[in-house]
């Protein structure tokens, strides 16, 4: 599926498929100029690090059909870095913005003229939608090594081809297994509050016929007691220069619990989720979204009022946690920080900075969480 995310050339309008009404009603937000495209950021109607990023792009394209006048540069430089601020955690609508501003600067800025820009900017932003897809299923093949036949994959939150432009990074790594012939299964964690596990895995892997189940978020450590899970595969939001990820809140303690039960536990990410600027995980902003989202389901009020909640849309797993870094270039292993430098400088070939092309280092997709 990569559909969901539409450019219409004639109107100069952005289609995203609305997320939020999913998976009873598919319907699309049309956003015409960037604080649409913010509103869509920031309520949900599209979330996951790489279509945060592509939606990025395509915002800036519309702040350019709305700068108009003698200081059009100062205005779009505005509108651009509006979108940018739209959300705290995922650095890739940053990237994406700082791409589309790349792109401006190569032209020589304010001294091009807004229809070529234009044309300049429609060509940026459909490349990275492109690029992004293709990265989808370079990743989704390397991670098939991790994923051996006959397993149950645990995964959290949504990190598909809703979540990206199209294939997905966690769910890539479980379709690019599939079609590689191995039977496999998948457990979704529903996801609280948004739910995305329940509604949005679910329905993507339900309509590529993959065996899926849905599980309350609390039932994990049952389930791993049980031997009814052999992988879990998340996705990512930011990942600092170590290795240390941030991604949907309860990712973290799903970690803790694949380490206790010596489950491998591996992250799908492009290399452009990855914020090399941040040393850390403690670097990494945390986003609050509304207390509506937990004291709510639809209009149904599920705590009393006045009583304060906690709404933190994510948490940091700690790099010592994860049995590798699946990305396009391949599975980055342990020690992080050396694997993720050599990746990011185009040094794919170098095993000794613990890049497996093909399957890690560690012994395969057994070895256990956090080990090299």
């Amino acid at each position: 599926m990569d559909d969901h995310i539409r450019f219409d050339h004639q109107t100069l309008e952005l289609h995203l498929l609305d997320q939020r009404f999913l998976p009873e009603q598919e319907s699309d937000f049309v956003c015409r100029t960037a604080q649409d495209v913010i509103s869509a950021l920031q309520t949900m109607v599209v979330r996951g690090a790489p279509a945060i990023g592509v939606t990025a792009a395509w915002g800036c394209v519309l702040a350019l059909k709305e700068a108009q006048g003698p200081d059009w540069a100062a205005r779009l430089e505005l509108g651009m870095e509006r979108i940018a601020a739209a959300r705290p955690t995922a650095v890739n609508l940053r990237w994406g913005v700082d791409r589309m501003r790349n792109k401006w600067r190569s032209f020589g800025g304010a001294k091009i003229d807004q229809p070529a820009l234009l044309t300049a900017f429609i060509h940026e932003a459909q490349s990275m939608q492109n690029e992004d897809v293709a990265i989808c299923k370079a990743l989704g093949r390397h991670g098939a090594t991790c994923i051996n036949d006959g397993d149950c994959v645990l995964t959290h939150c949504n990190a598909g081809a809703l979540a990206t432009a199209g294939y997905g990074t966690a769910l890539g790594v479980i379709r690019a297994a599939a079609e590689s012939g191995k039977k496999i299964s998948v457990i979704a964690d529903e996801t609280r509050p948004f739910l995305q596990g329940a509604r949005l895995t679910a329905w993507e892997l339900a309509r590529d016929g993959i065996p899926v189940t849905v599980a309350c978020d609390n039932a994990c450590a049952l389930l791993m007691s049980k031997g009814l899970v052999q992988r879990v595969v998340v996705g990512a939001d930011r990942i600092a220069a170590n290795g240390d990820t941030a991604n949907k809140i309860g990712t973290f303690g799903v970690a803790l619990l694949a380490r206790h039960f010596h489950i491998p536990f591996y992250v799908a990410a492009p290399l452009s989720t990855i914020d090399a600027a941040t040393p850390d995980g403690s670097g990494i902003p945390i986003e609050q979204r509304p207390d509506r989202e937990v004291t709510h389901v639809g209009e149904t009020r599920l705590c009393p009022k006045d009583v304060p909640v906690f709404n933190y849309a994510f948490d940091v797993t700690p790099a010592e946690y994860l049995s590798g870094i699946i990305t396009e270039k391949g599975v980055l292993l342990p020690p992080y920080g050396l694997s993720i430098w050599a990746a990011l400088n185009d040094l794919s070939t170098g095993r000794s900075a613990g890049i497996a092309g093909a399957e890690p280092e560690n012994g395969g997709s057994d070895a256990a969480p956090g080990r090299s």
